[in-house]
């Protein structure tokens, strides 16, 4: 049983169970990311790491980005690969969870992959043109679920 800490009870009244940390199977992580509407598209830029948040969509086994021309899309399509991560949290029973692709960017550029992924339910927050599609084709998928220290509610 993993433990969020390596310690499974404290003195302080939180129950064992409240420190597991519940790895999740790869359908439950794509049924997470599809309730979710923000990520964050960690890439390199000059060398160091940069996190850029994203609004998406999940379509096959795959994330789909709408994006402009600039560092992130420079970056994302580089040799390096990416990361994608997304959490969530349901207050109702105190759980939150996050899932984490790690995989290569595709640039969606023939005519028939921008009509395809243009067809995709991934309308832009913001209001300037967006015209690259980028599909984060994921090597690893990992997603855990745990118990908040805060209250529900």
């Amino acid at each position: 049983m993993a433990s969020v800490d390596g310690v499974s009870s404290q003195d302080d009244g939180v129950k064992a169970q409240d420190h597991v940390v519940k790895e999740l199977d790869a359908p439950t992580c794509w049924a997470l990311l599809r309730t979710a509407e923000v990520g964050r598209l960690a890439v390199i830029v000059a060398g160091a790491p940069d996190i850029f948040p994203v609004n998406f969509v999940v379509d096959h086994a795959t994330v789909v980005i709408r994006t402009a021309r600039g560092t992130k899309l420079a970056a994302a399509v580089g040799p390096t690969g990416v990361a994608f991560e997304c959490d969530g949290y349901d207050p109702d029973v105190g759980e939150a969870w996050s899932v984490v692709l790690k995989g290569q960017i595709e640039l969606k550029e023939s005519l028939q992959e921008k009509i395809d992924t243009a067809e995709l339910p991934l309308v832009p927050w913001h209001a300037g043109p967006k015209p690259c599609f980028l599909r984060v084709v994921p090597d690893t998928l990992s997603g855990r679920r745990f118990r908040t220290v805060r209250p529900p509610g």
